[in-house]
């Protein structure tokens, strides 16, 4: 424990007495715990962080080498050390910038290139007889397009866009079902082509367009750098769009894995798009650590997770389209830093990445918001939304999601004494026992903290901005905590252990070598096969 840490662990004693509201005696409070980029504006005047609390969260992020880290990062220089690799996903968004080196070669002239071909590709698909395009995939190369897509539905002009992931046969046989096979591009997202849920998928898909009068020979395409397995799969290399390894599966969504969102919104959105995220990293690069959105933010996490100790927060876009933000941050954030090992192999000093779940609202209002307001847990939120919406003829609907999100905030924050409900009680005409135990009922203990992302309209480059901001959040926690971001051996085990699991359950092999647990599961299987 570093003489930084133990300084943030005495302020948690200091803050955990301290009511929030006090804090806005300060009129400026709201001025100086935000910032705001180009027309993001980030607000974390809620939280428990005062002036002193936040000198020292920067002075840790400073002490951990962040922006010798950062700009490493930047500069094509191997981050990710235990696979040997870059990080750079930012290169994917760099449309202005110069050249970016990888081992002594600039990747910009092959990133410009396949952009390029992906422009021309998105504009003949969107001229043609195409109606529906399907994209398989799993994890990063489903959930970052997939939420894109949901998030900028205004901006579609072009083929419907279908999304299939699991390897659960309803997925794919539900999505498939009532499409045309006839006007139906399938786009098969692996990078090398042989993620077993995505495959089995893709199979699956070329069977069902092959026996309903699909052409799978002109209707499919690949994002995958396995030129070899494409072609062995029948797709012609023109359709065929790859990234290279410094692009991790869950930060791809900027290159060709976004290929169903250009479709989607077109190519020149998707220049927007990839605009808001390269606006992010100039900011991220070149603003102060007090005025920088993705260093605050982060630090908002760390003081919440390592030193307060919540475990968990929650991510609450008040945007139906957002509705599959929540579940898009919870891998970036839980498979990037979800370790428990630091970079020279010795145990982590500290919790790493806290448990993200979430929903859109007011849809949680009437879900779990029971727990986050009176639970025994503190939970810190984070809201999301825009000042308009995309409907004007609908405006009193936006207004009451403004009215609901600010509402949510501040009864977190403020609470509701054991006092103010008797006095409501009371006005009931309630007295007695039977006043207190109902007043008691509706304490709200308050004093839980939120941040505000708000931002007067989610188009295109809006997304981008938002999208890169927690990116970078992730790397800053990710080096304040010692941990590489960039790998997730964790997957490895369970995929290794189904391969083995397979022949058991199809009933080729006996489950000699398994536990007594899974064996008797096989079992019942093998019992009740249909």
């Amino acid at each position: 424990m570093t003489p930084i840490w133990d300084k943030l662990n005495r302020r948690a004693g200091a803050a955990a007495d301290r009511p929030l509201l006090t804090l806005f005696e300060d009129a400026g409070r709201a001025r100086d715990f935000s910032v705001t980029l180009e027309n993001l504006h980030f607000d974390y005047a809620k939280t428990n962080i005062d002036t002193d609390t936040r000198a020292d969260l920067i002075a840790l992020a400073e002490a951990a080498g962040v922006a010798a880290r950062r700009d490493a990062m930047f500069a094509g220089e191997t981050i990710n050390w235990t696979e040997g690799r870059a990080v750079l996903h930012t290169a994917l968004r760099n449309l202005d910038g110069g050249p970016v080196m990888v081992d002594g070669q600039d990747v910009m002239p092959g990133v410009r290139d396949t952009l390029a071909r992906m422009r021309d590709y998105a504009d003949a698909v969107r001229g043609s007889d195409i109606t529906d395009v399907v994209n398989i995939g799993i994890g990063g190369s489903d959930l970052g397009p997939a939420m894109a897509v949901a998030a900028l539905a205004p901006y579609h002009d072009g083929p419907r866009c279908h999304f299939v992931s699991n390897v659960d046969g309803a997925h794919i046989a539900d999505t498939l079902r009532g499409l045309d096979a006839r006007t139906t591009l399938v786009i098969v997202a692996s990078k090398t082509f042989t993620t077993i849920e995505t495959m089995t998928n893709a199979r699956t898909a070329k069977a069902w367009m092959t026996d309903h009068g699909g052409d799978p020979a002109r209707q499919f395409a690949a994002l995958s750098t396995a030129g070899d397995k494409t072609a062995q799969f029948g797709i012609d290399p023109a359709r065929v769009f790859g990234f290279e390894d410094w692009v991790g599966g869950r930060y791809s969504m900027w290159g060709p894995i976004g290929l169903s969102l250009m479709i989607a919104i077109g190519p020149g959105a998707f220049d927007a798009f990839l605009r808001g995220g390269q606006a992010m990293d100039r900011h991220f690069r070149a603003a102060d650590p007090q005025e920088n959105m993705p260093m605050l933010l982060a630090l908002v996490g760390i003081w919440h997770n390592q030193v307060l100790g919540h475990a968990t927060r929650a991510v609450l876009p008040y945007d139906q389209r957002l509705r599959m933000l929540p579940d898009y941050l919870q891998q970036l954030e839980m498979e990037s830093n979800g370790k428990s090992v630091r970079m020279d192999g010795t145990d982590a000093a500290h919790h790493t990445g806290p448990v993200v779940w979430g929903a859109a609202g007011t849809n949680g209002q009437h879900a779990f918001y029971q727990l986050i307001h009176q639970g025994t847990r503190v939970v810190p939120c984070e809201f999301l939304v825009a000042a308009n919406g995309h409907e004007p003829d609908l405006a009193h609907h936006h207004q009451l999601l403004l009215s609901n999100c600010l509402a949510q905030s501040e009864a977190l924050m403020r609470g509701r004494s054991l006092d103010e409900a008797r006095q409501r009680m009371a006005a009931k005409g309630l007295d007695g026992e039977e006043l207190e135990r109902q007043a008691r009922h509706r304490v709200f203990p308050g004093n839980r903290p939120s941040t505000t992302l708000i931002y007067p309209l989610l188009d295109p480059f809006t997304l981008g901005q938002i999208i890169a901001l927690y990116e970078h959040r992730v790397f800053v926690e990710g080096v304040i905590l010692d941990i590489n971001s960039y790998d997730q051996w964790g997957v490895e085990l369970g995929k290794e252990l189904a391969t083995s699991l397979q022949p058991i359950v199809e009933g080729n092999e006996p489950p000699s070598d398994k536990d007594g647990s899974t064996a008797a599961l096989v079992d019942y299987i093998l019992k009740h096969r249909s």
